[in-house]
């Protein structure tokens, strides 16, 4: 008898109700990057948390390529990135061969709604009541948690700070940490409203309150739906990590695994893990490795007790291939492992909301206009300084300051630019080309900030200087410094 057949048919815990559904909050295009911005800012504690936990993440990368050659493994898999995404189409019809020859049945999704279809349609079919999901970003891409709940189909986020953001109606601010932008506060008063009694606001009975009512939501599951951190063209497997072990029972559990995966994924053989794995996790979350490293690749044997009787892959397209041959191909080599974010000093700040849509930092300024367009989503390639700080860390070199300079100039050449923006900067180009009228402007700037300013510094809400003034100081420029 399998483990589900023996412990599947336990009531779910007294007091335990699954989160209610919320409506989808992606804001692109009903809001603005400065809107959005400003509400994360106004909350003191998540620009404290954000800091503190991106500055940690940073440290823990720091220390777990200390004694290695990290320059050399970060050259490895670009090379391998490179090479799998400029022969993708080889790779992915390698792997779907291996894949049906594994018995798991292979869906292609062109876009979104797509997708939505495909596995809204295996769920009526498969007669799925309800499904419990591994954290999947590409599942936030194509909002599937509303279509299948539209469906009849009761969803259970199951990656603890997943369940949490599904739970407030929220939705994910980090690639890696979910719940980075909520307190421990926050969660208490959600799981005692949950429970209807106060629990104790202590980590461990929290996640003991969780993971009772998520033990029975995978004991009782009709489907499991997962992401995909890699496909392996060479044996038609899909690799997924996880610290929780939710990845692991989302596979093997239900009778039925879903797999929602970006066709940008497929990396050529097994081997290639040696060099992708520990520059996943490394700059993931500063571990050699994560707790589960689980390899699916298909339904279970007829000698194994579990595992899903039918497995099904859904490899999504939704924009990506477009961009292969292009200028912005190298975006395609993203690992996800959320590195950007926490070097970046505007995510630092403004939290992964802000971007509007489901990728934040500098891999969200730079995906959410390729995947949502310059119309939509192209104001978020101006949400960076320009520093460089993601070049210098990313695991796989994509050179993200030359992609997002690239998206600006193609937001200005497809007129999403104002032209009042237009206009100041082609004056301040032209001003600031000429050393002499260079000079002049800045004697100008500091004679007129000089006489605002107080002890070096501009504080007051200047025309044309106010969107700066509001949040720092501006200091004055020195004739020598």
């Amino acid at each position: 008898m399998s483990v589900r057949e023996e412990v599947g048919g336990t009531p779910l815990p007294e007091g335990w109700s699954a989160p209610a559904h919320q409506p989808d909050a992606f804001e692109l295009g009903t809001t603005t990057f400065g809107e959005r911005a400003h509400r994360t800012m106004a909350r003191p504690f998540a620009r404290i948390a954000i800091a503190g936990a991106t500055d940690h993440a940073v440290a823990l990368t720091q220390a777990k390529f200390a004694n290695v050659d990290h320059d050399a493994l970060r050259d490895q898999g670009r090379q391998i990135r490179a090479h799998a995404i400029a022969n993708l189409p080889d790779y992915l019809e390698q792997w779907i061969d291996r894949a049906e020859a594994n018995g798991t049945t292979v869906h292609f999704a062109a876009d979104e709604a797509e997708a939505r279809r495909i596995i809204a349609g295996i769920c009526t079919d498969e007669r799925i009541e309800s499904v419990v999901k591994s954290k999947s970003m590409a599942s936030e891409e194509v909002s599937l948690n509303s279509a299948l709940e539209g469906a009849g189909v009761a969803v259970f986020e199951t990656d603890l700070g997943e369940f949490v953001v599904q739970a407030m109606g929220d939705r994910p601010g980090h690639v890696i940490a979910p719940i980075l932008h909520r307190t421990k506060d926050e969660v208490h008063e959600l799981f005692s409203a949950m429970a209807g009694r106060d629990l104790p606001n202590e980590a461990e009975a929290l996640t003991a309150f969780a993971r009772a009512g998520l033990r029975h939501a995978f004991l009782t599951a009709d489907a499991g739906i997962s992401g995909g951190n890699f496909l392996i063209a060479e044996t038609g497997e899909v690799l997924l990590v996880t610290n929780e072990g939710n990845g692991r029972l989302t596979t093997s559990a239900p009778r039925v695994h879903i797999a929602l995966v970006g066709i940008e994924k497929v990396i050529p053989r097994r081997g290639d893990l040696a060099v992708l794995l520990p520059l996943l996790t490394g700059h993931g979350t500063g571990q050699q490795i994560t707790t589960y490293v689980t390899i699916t690749g298909g339904p279970r044997r007829d000698a194994e007790p579990d595992g899903p009787e039918r497995t099904h892959v859904v490899l999504l397209d939704a924009g990506r291939s477009a961009l292969l041959g292009g200028p912005f191909e190298e975006a395609l080599h993203c690992i996800r492992c959320g590195a950007c974010q926490n070097v970046c000093p505007v995510y630092r700040q403004v939290g992964g909301h802000a971007y509007g849509w489901v990728y934040g930092g500098p891999i969200g300024a730079v995906l959410t206009p390729l995947f949502r367009g310059q119309e939509e989503g192209g104001e978020v390639a101006q949400a960076t300084t320009l520093c460089g700080a993601c070049d210098d860390i990313c695991p796989v070199r994509i050179p993200l300051h030359d992609l997002l300079l690239d998206l600006r100039r193609q937001r200005a050449d497809t007129g999403h630019v104002p032209r009042a923006e237009r206009l100041a900067f082609a004056l301040w180009g032209a001003v600031w080309s000429r050393p002499v009228l260079y000079r002049a402007s800045m004697a100008v700037n500091r004679t007129v900030l000089g006489l605002v300013g107080h002890d070096g510094a501009v504080s007051a809400r200047l025309p044309g200087l106010r969107r700066w003034t509001e949040g720092r100081d501006l200091l004055v420029q020195r004739r020598r410094t």
